[in-house]
């Protein structure tokens, strides 16, 4: 699989390579009953992570389960994480792009260390699992097959004899903040909190627009493509969304190289069109719209996050209002982008920005293990 370089964090890589659940693990669960809490005196098990793998249209995924310390019988608070857009591995690496953060593996440790246990999972394309039923011919799969792949780890995760399913979580980074959003409203039970972190809240295609477009503004700015070469550009790639959109071919002729190398990955590539249409179709305010009133909410949106501006952010956040959600909502994070790093971090840093964990502990604080 390969990544072009490019600033756009919504592509779908150019390669890409019901729900039925059966559950294999590397080693064994610690037993549960019944019941959120345990005596004091009950004996305290330790912290594991552990290395699982569960099955899914034809397809084992790989998976990694943490389990805090917590007293035996004692019942955990479940989160299910996932990644975001093309092959992003269950730690939030996308490992062909070179970019490895670490992004979901950093979020697992703020709420291990609250006591609230986590699954994270390599969908299809990436980390272990690979292409699965799809890799003899990438071009079929679409969203629907991800959000299965993602339903079926829920349900793992829910089945786990440590977890207390009235408190299921799921924490979508990216593109898989609108996942989420689509895991909340097509499992059961449904989850009691979303953290939704530097989502994608708007189409797919909308989006990638708006990304390159700021990608022509500082090709503009650096002398590299002139006012009136950037202005035609950008109206060339939204005649080329509209087109792409229409179901008609897509015309790049008067765009830069440079911007037809930005659109070729969800615009002009066989193997991608089905899931992009798939991905285009759902307007995350929409679906954000028919949460089950209740839902603790947190968004996250940095003001340096190029990739979800804080300025498209309202759409989503208004249509969470409508639904009844509860929590902290709406967290903007000063100086932080998409990555959840602060000026001078460098994109291969571990490193969470402060205010992000904060917010994620703000909202995660409900579901926390007794002290």
């Amino acid at each position: 699989m390969r990544v072009l370089p490019r600033t756009v964090c919504f592509a779908v890589v150019a390669a890409l390579l019901g729900s039925a659940l059966a559950a294999c693990s590397s080693g064994k669960a610690a037993q549960g009953t019944a019941g959120t809490t345990a005596g004091s005196s009950a004996p305290l098990v330790a912290a594991v992570s552990r290395n699982i793998s569960f099955a899914v249209g034809g397809t084992t995924t790989d998976a990694t389960l943490d389990i805090p310390a917590h007293r035996s019988g004692q019942r955990l608070a479940a989160a299910l994480l996932l990644a975001g857009s093309g092959p992003t591995d269950r730690n939030g690496n996308d490992i062909g792009a070179g970019l490895v953060p670490y992004t979901l593996q950093l979020i697992a440790g703020v709420l291990a260390r609250m006591g609230i246990m986590s699954l994270r999972f390599d969908k299809y394309f990436s980390g272990l699992t690979g292409g699965g039923a799809f890799t003899a011919d990438p071009s079929s799969i679409d969203l629907a097959a991800y959000i299965r792949q993602a339903d079926a780890a829920y349900d793992f995760l829910r089945a786990q004899p440590d977890t207390d399913t009235g408190r299921m979580l799921v924490v979508g980074h990216s593109e898989g903040g609108m996942y989420a959003l689509l895991v909340a409203e097509s499992t059961s039970p449904h989850p009691a909190g979303l953290a939704l972190i530097e989502p994608q809240d708007e189409r797919l295609l909308s989006l990638i627009q708006l990304q390159t477009d700021e990608q022509i503004d500082a090709d503009v700015g650096q002398g590299t493509l002139t006012a009136a070469s950037g202005t035609q550009n950008a109206a060339g790639v939204r005649q080329a969304i509209s087109e792409f959109r229409a179901g008609r071919p897509v015309d790049t002729s008067g765009l830069a190289p440079g911007v037809v190398q930005l659109i070729t990955p969800e615009l002009l590539s066989p193997v991608n069109a089905r899931y992009v249409r798939s991905d285009d179709a759902v307007y995350p305010p929409s679906v954000a719209a028919q949460l089950a009133r209740g839902t603790r909410i947190l968004v996250t949106d940095g003001t340096a996050d190029t990739n979800v501006p804080v300025s498209t952010i309202k759409p989503l956040v208004s249509a969470l209002t409508v639904a009844g959600a509860s929590g902290p909502g709406l967290r903007v994070l000063e100086g932080a982008n998409h990555f959840l790093h602060l000026p001078g971090v460098t994109d291969n840093t571990q490193f969470l920005a402060p205010a992000a964990a904060a917010a994620l502990q703000e909202w995660a604080r409900p579901y926390a293990q007794p002290a």
